[in-house]
């Protein structure tokens, strides 16, 4: 008779508040390309919650600007599966500022010859060095920012729903354990979108 190993209790996700994102996303150096490049990377995996993989994966083509549709395509996101995140008018100005002086022609962040995606181990450092430079001290990779996405989002008054499908997740228990992360005083939806707070870091 084989006895199954007992399930492991999931932790919950890590987040940052809204100033700590702020100041992550302040310290990248806008005076040099490289700079610039993780600005926009950062900004976009918090705007949009995507995966950090998804976002290594992003081409040019995926980036849905028309005025009636202003979405970000996902193509075989975990599970092999299609689907669209929101884009944000700020997230819009910051990538076009971005693909100004990169001028990408297929991968949206690509590698020094272009031909290839981005690792996501460089963009994994480039999170951590931006962590560090900000003096946050909670641990965590660049998942992190999905987690702000989610929470913050939810601060907003966003409901579980909406958020289970712009993260990607194939069960709403997945999304409601960001619910653990919330205070009660969020229990009301604010006046202002949670996304606001990007709308003062465009400006390079």
């Amino acid at each position: 008779m084989q006895v199954q190993a007992p399930k492991l209790p999931r932790s919950l996700p890590k987040s940052l508040s809204e100033d700590d994102v702020e100041a992550l996303l302040s310290t990248p150096d806008l005076k040099t390309g490289m700079g610039l490049r993780d600005r926009a990377m950062l900004e976009l995996l918090y705007a949009t919650g995507l995966r950090v993989s998804e976002a290594c994966a992003l081409r040019v083509a995926d980036i849905d600007s028309a005025p009636d549709r202003m979405c970000i395509r996902v193509v075989h996101g975990k599970g092999g599966k299609d689907r669209y995140t929101l884009l944000s008018a700020t997230l819009l100005t910051l990538l076009r500022q971005y693909a100004r002086r990169y001028q990408p022609r297929d991968w949206l962040f690509g590698d020094a010859t272009g031909t290839h995606p981005i690792r996501i181990q460089t963009a994994q450092r480039a999170y951590q060095g931006a962590r560090h430079r900000a003096r946050i001290m909670k641990q965590g990779g660049i998942h992190v920012l999905r987690h702000c996405f989610a929470t913050h989002l939810l601060e907003g008054g966003v409901d579980l729903y909406t958020i289970q499908k712009l993260l990607g997740h194939g069960h709403i228990g997945t999304t409601s354990r960001y619910l653990h992360l919330i205070g009660p005083q969020f229990a009301a939806p604010k006046d202002h979108d949670p996304l606001d707070l990007l709308a003062g870091l465009a400006k390079v």
